[in-house]
């Protein structure tokens, strides 16, 4: 299905994109104002905060102008109202910017910090933080990496190009290079190669486990240095599964340093975060050649792993 455009009179706000929900085609219309339909669809914001953001003019309709609480539902109607969060933690650490031009934005992204606004993630998220530090509206990245994980992070800027940046990743053409640091397991043999089926745990949705089946990853590891019980470790992942850097090392009886979820859950999803024990985990370097240009890209991010204690 094809996604409506984005309107051009809907700007974004310190960074921030418009999130956009349509009042539905019904007869007879059960709200009797915006503000009942937004508190009935959107209840994740009390009625109290929608009727503060209704009258602070956070509300818009598709001309771009400022929605009264009052205002009566048209069906069809486009409401664009801004994600915010009234407690939203800060991150102790910044971004860098490592590369720039007319077609791509490389980012080096600290630990914690999500790639996208998420959970209780939105101005402290790297997209809007750079949308903010470049007045850029049209980023957009073309890959991710966990909240957890530090390194490079790829953005486009022109929306023409989206689709054949996204492509890259579809045909497994980028080269990806990540370290780890986990226990040093002197019975492996190095390099060595993990491939598995990895599928969401049905009783934490937010891990992932190895399960029986056709494997549909697979990642190619070394060993990179040594000190003491742990070693650093070099990660190329040739298939794209959530967590799969972090469940490979663990089925193997490595789990990375810091690692919050495995191979036991420390720390919920919801839970403060320990900003001096982060996931000893980088995307270290990142190679393809440009579809737009034709270039030969590789990237490398500036950060170094911190040794455990």
């Amino acid at each position: 299905m094809a996604h409506r455009p984005k309107n051009p009179l809907i700007p974004t706000r310190l960074g921030v994109s418009p999130s956009c929900v349509a009042i539905p085609h019904r007869k007879p219309m059960p709200w009797g104002s915006v503000l009942d339909f937004l508190c009935e669809r959107l209840p994740v914001v009390s009625p109290e905060g929608w009727a503060q953001r209704l009258a602070a003019g956070d509300v818009l309709g598709d001309d771009g102008q400022p929605l009264d609480a009052t205002a009566p539902c048209e069906p069809g109607a486009r409401l664009y109202y801004y994600r915010q969060l009234d407690d939203e933690a800060e991150i102790p650490f910044e971004e860098r910017i490592v590369f720039q031009d007319e077609h791509l934005l490389v980012a080096d992204k600290p630990p914690f910090m999500p790639v996208t606004p998420g959970g209780r993630y939105v101005r402290h998220s790297l997209m809007v933080r750079l949308k903010q530090r470049t007045g850029i509206d049209t980023l957009n990245p073309i890959h991710r990496i966990d909240r957890e994980t530090a390194g490079l992070v790829v953005f486009n800027l022109r929306p023409q190009d989206r689709n054949a940046y996204h492509a890259l990743f579809r045909d497994r053409a980028v080269d990806k290079r990540y370290e780890a640091i986990a226990p040093h397991r002197t019975d492996m043999v190095w390099p060595t190669t993990r491939r598995s089926r990895i599928e969401e745990d049905v009783e934490a949705f937010f891990r992932m486990v190895e399960a029986e089946g056709e494997p549909n990853s697979e990642t190619r590891i070394d060993l990179l240095e040594v000190k003491g019980r742990w070693a650093r470790y070099a990660l190329e992942p040739l298939t794209g599964k959530r967590h799969q850097l972090r469940v490979h090392l663990q089925a193997l009886g490595a789990p990375i340093a810091g690692d919050q979820f495995y191979p036991v859950v420390r720390r919920g999803p919801d839970e403060a975060e320990d900003f001096q024990e982060p996931l000893r985990l980088l995307a270290r370097a990142i190679a393809f050649t440009d579809p737009v240009t034709g270039q030969a890209r590789r990237f490398e991010s500036g950060q170094r792993l911190r040794w455990p204690d």
